[in-house]
């Protein structure tokens, strides 16, 4: 009979079968034990972006009791724990805490009814509509598993709890304040994604692009105001606006390659006030999202020459031509991840768990993520952004969406498999496997 010898130094490389299942109980020990009830506190409890601050507190307490050295209020709400072991490389791990402005609808037992004052000054009302609450749980669970692993890995582990993921800035506050000078700035970064539109007991590990760029641009269309019966007396500037939101949409499917991906969304459209008054100002607002930087640029600068143009073809004057704005905090470029290192990943998950953990399947739309400013290349960090499957196959097909006040995802399976495989990961960029 061949007998496995356990040491702690040889734990993982002597009984990888055994140290996996191991691993994989205590994981599901500690949901039981706190996990469970710490996600249904965060699903219960949300806080929109730049608001989180209860969240980032209970985030502190948690990760702070397993003896990391922990500082909040980093870039605002921003949470960073630090555990030094040693020799080795750093590797940070992030996870996102906002929540969403949305009347959450599901009727679980621990729905929220939240409501926050946001940063514009509205109460509105607030719910996990992404899955963040599953990003923070996890986190936890994670900090707890590699905090007891101590003799499996070699290095700096920093864990952050970011803050405004949703509005596409926090990550960037966070470098502003410092994260990579004040603390030890990592070697790798890795993050998840719960995804509603996956799987339960999959994982996805792209192994270039993750996510799109982002950019939110708005356009005021300026007109001159009349009489609805006499539009012939002013400029109708709702007529303008219509006008551009048809022609930016040639924008994509005449002016940009064919094999290349970009969007132009108009999210929202105001003006006017009564029936029979042509009024004299409209506000849009867009989103744009691409997959690389010239198409990036060239959607952007033909939004400014478009607008102009059709002002100028429906005669507006030259001191009346829309204003076209490019917001300076909600923009992001793509998440791409570094090739070897989400080989380095998808090679520890799969020895683990084996291939058919995967689902390999092409995104089906552009989301953003700011994550993808810690793993710019000026940066010098290698980033593995994956996804974890939040909905029984099932149930898949008629998942409600991200976003949507319907959201709701299988916390026991998404938090276990995420918890298993970012100590995977990170423990294999630890020792250099």
């Amino acid at each position: 009979m061949i007998r496995c010898i356990i040491t702690a130094a040889a734990l993982l490389a002597a009984c990888p079968a055994l140290a996996q299942s191991d691993l994989r109980s205590a994981i599901k020990a500690d949901y039981e034990e706190n996990l469970k009830a710490l996600f249904e506190h965060f699903h219960q409890n949300p806080e929109l972006s730049h608001r989180e601050f209860k969240t980032a507190e209970r985030l502190a307490a948690e990760i702070r009791a397993l003896d990391y050295d922990v500082t909040e209020g980093v870039g605002g709400t921003g949470v960073v724990a630090v555990l030094e072991n040693g020799d080795g490389p750093t590797v940070m791990i992030r996870a996102d805490m906002d929540g969403l402005p949305i009347k959450e609808v599901t009727g679980l037992p621990y729905m929220s009814t939240a409501r926050q004052e946001d940063i514009d000054g509205i109460e509105k009302p607030v719910m996990h509509a992404c899955g963040h609450d599953t990003h923070i749980t996890s986190l936890v669970g994670t900090a707890k598993q590699m905090a007891a692993r101590r003799d499996q890995w070699s290095g700096t582990l920093v864990l952050i709890g970011q803050p405004a993921e949703e509005r596409i800035s926090g990550a960037r506050e966070m470098l502003k304040d410092g994260l990579y000078k004040r603390f030890p700035k990592p070697d790798y970064a890795l993050a998840f994604h719960v995804s509603a539109n996956q799987p339960t007991g999959t994982v996805q590990v792209p192994l270039g692009i993750r996510a799109s760029s982002s950019d939110s641009v708005d356009i005021i269309v300026h007109g001159v105001g009349a009489h609805g019966a006499s539009p012939h007396k002013g400029i109708d500037p709702v007529l303008v606006a219509s006008q551009i939101v048809v022609s930016l949409q040639s924008i994509v499917s005449r002016t940009i390659a064919p094999q290349e991906a970009g969007v132009i969304t108009v999210g929202a459209i105001h003006g006017g006030s009564k029936h029979n008054i042509i009024g004299n100002r409209v506000e849009m607002q867009l989103t744009v999202r691409s997959n690389n930087p010239d198409v990036r640029a060239k959607l952007l600068d033909s939004i400014d020459r478009v607008a102009e143009g059709v002002a100028i073809s429906l005669g507006v004057p030259e001191d009346k031509l829309p204003e076209v704005i490019r917001s300076k905090t909600e923009t992001t470029p793509p998440t791409i991840n570094d090739r070897e290192t989400a080989e380095r990943v998808r090679a520890a998950i799969a020895v683990a768990l084996g291939e058919d953990i995967f689902h390999d399947k092409p995104r089906e739309g552009m989301g953003a993520e700011d994550f993808s400013y810690f793993v710019t290349p000026e940066r010098g960090v290698k980033g593995v952004y994956f996804n974890v499957g939040g909905t029984p196959a099932k149930d898949v097909d008629n998942a409600p969406s991200h976003h949507s006040p319907f959201f709701r995802i299988e916390p026991e399976p998404s938090i276990t498999l995420a918890t298993e495989s970012m100590v995977l990961a990170a423990t294999a960029l630890f020792n250099g496997e």
